[in-house]
């Protein structure tokens, strides 16, 4: 794929809704971890591991019952 291929994906992906764009987002994660790809955390998402490590680190854990809810809801 050319640079060029590249830059007409671009401008046809722009043209696409929000939604589809997420999923395509989500598809070329999946297919970049089929190929060894390391996923590179967003801001928000390092933000948040690094509180649940402090948290860890604090042993401040969640409990039984709140495990038990989370594992509870469905799936979507």
């Amino acid at each position: 794929m050319t640079k060029e291929d590249v830059a007409v994906l671009a401008e046809r992906i722009a043209l696409l809704p929000k939604e589809a764009r997420d999923e395509l987002a989500q598809t070329i994660d999946e297919i970049g971890a089929r190929h060894g790809v390391v996923y590179k955390l967003s801001p928000e998402e390092n933000t948040a591991v690094e509180e649940g490590l402090a948290q860890a680190k604090r042993g401040e854990f969640a409990s039984e019952k709140e495990v038990n809810a989370v594992l509870r809801k469905p799936w979507h």
